[in-house]
């Protein structure tokens, strides 16, 4: 299960908070907000202080919105270290 809140939300930016686990469902879920706001124009960060686990999905979804300026806040080493074995 994920979490996902909205931090703070302008015409301008837009950040979510993440919780939990980012797998399955969660994932495509993440990829229509992220979507959505930057379609919009905003510069969009992601905290990901409080997740624990991204799964294949999830972590290919992360690297697709980094290549599009979507900012990762607060990423564990756990995550950071799942996101870095992708790349290999």
């Amino acid at each position: 299960m994920l979490k996902i809140s909205i931090v703070s939300d302008s015409d301008q930016a837009i950040e979510l908070q993440l919780e939990g686990k980012l797998v399955g469902p969660w994932v495509e879920e993440l990829r229509r907000l992220s979507d959505e706001a930057l379609s919009q124009q905003k510069n969009v960060s992601l905290d990901l202080e409080r997740v624990w686990f991204v799964d294949s999905r999830g972590v290919t979804l992360l690297r697709d919105l980094a290549k599009r300026q979507v900012s990762e806040l607060n990423c564990s080493q756990f995550v950071s270290q799942q996101l870095k074995e992708a790349t290999q």
